[in-house]
Order: C-alpha cells, then structure tokens, then sequence
C-alpha cells in the first residue's frame, strides 16, 4: 500500500505539472484580431490604419509561456487607411509595393515571459526584407467560449522605422518611425 501511495504523488509532483502545449488558429473570421499602425503625419498629428487581412496561428503553453510561438502572414494589399487615395498610394511603389511584395509575415523565435506578460522575439519579413523584431506582449484573458470551444487572447505592440524595411519615402524626421498595435485572439484546435 505504502509503495502504491509513493508512485501516486512520484506521478502528481513529477507527471502532473508537465503540460502539453495547445495549438491555436488566430480568429480572422470572426473578426476577433487586428492589427493596426499609425505614424505620425509631418510631425503634426497621426494616420492610422490597420491590415484587413491576415492569417496564422500559434502555440501557447500556459504552464511554461516560453515554449509558445506563433505565425501571421498578412495581405499586404489589404492595408485600409479609411481613404482610398491614400491606400493607392501606401500599397504603391512609395511604400509596399505590394504587387512585389504582396505578404508581409512575422515568424517568432523566443518568448521571454515576465510579470507583465512577456518579450516575444522574432523576424518580420516586410518589403522582401527581413529583419529581427520584438513585440511587447500582454495576456488579455482566456477560457470556454459559448460554442464549446476554447480561446485565448493577447495584445502587443512595436515599432520600426520603415528604412529598416526598404521604404525610403521621407516625410520628415517625425514620420521615420511606424507604431504597430496587435489583437490577437486564438481558437484552440
């Protein structure tokens, strides 16, 4: 009984904690992520926008974050500045050039969990150039949905200059630099 009673909590202490990471498809269709930028117009107020269509996915593991990644690739073509003159010339040869570069996509390669979420580290292929990039990420919630799913959320931000990338359109010094802000909410699979 004693030897039955030491391999039930060797199996607790040592099996239990040991989890499995879930794999997650990013929620497009219910229009449940985003991802939005601005940069400052001539240092005197800002444009916006945001990317209408992207795909990807990611793993999470609640118990130990730094084994998660994740992946996103975004139709370049589909950036929306709320003015359609506007979103010519930004999917024009100025800026993305998207029918040369008709994808941007982000590949992560660490996690550094913290106490306010985590450093999530990787590369950003953007403009047929790739460069490292690191996102500051925040968890927003997780749990069942109301259709016997389950779903976790997070949100981030970064920024980069766009020479980084190949986008040599200058608009001043204060318009060097673009701000991304992320929403991203995943579907268990």
């Amino acid at each position: 009984m004693l030897k039955n009673l030491k391999i039930i909590i060797f199996s607790f202490v040592f099996i239990a904690p040991l989890s499995v990471a879930a794999e997650y498809v990013i929620d497009t269709k219910g229009a449940h992520a985003f991802i939005n930028f601005k940069v400052s117009h001539l240092g005197i107020s800002w444009l916006s926008g945001r990317f209408n269509t992207f795909k990807g996915n990611f793993t999470y593991d609640d118990a130990n974050p730094a084994n998660s990644k994740i992946e996103v690739v975004i139709d370049t073509n589909s950036v929306d500045s709320n003015h359609a003159e506007r979103d010519k010339h930004l999917r024009g040869e100025d800026f993305l050039e998207v029918d040369k570069f008709p994808e941007a996509k982000f590949v992560s390669s660490e996690f550094i969990p913290n106490d306010e979420g985590g450093t999530l580290k990787g590369d950003l292929t953007l403009h047929g150039i790739t460069k490292a990039l690191e996102i500051k990420v925040k968890k927003v919630g997780e749990g069942k949905d109301p259709w016997g799913g389950y779903r976790v959320g997070f949100s981030g931000k970064t920024s980069f200059a766009l020479a980084d990338f190949g986008i040599k359109k200058n608009l001043g010094p204060a318009s060097k630099e673009v701000k991304l802000y992320l929403g991203i909410e995943g579907i268990r699979q």
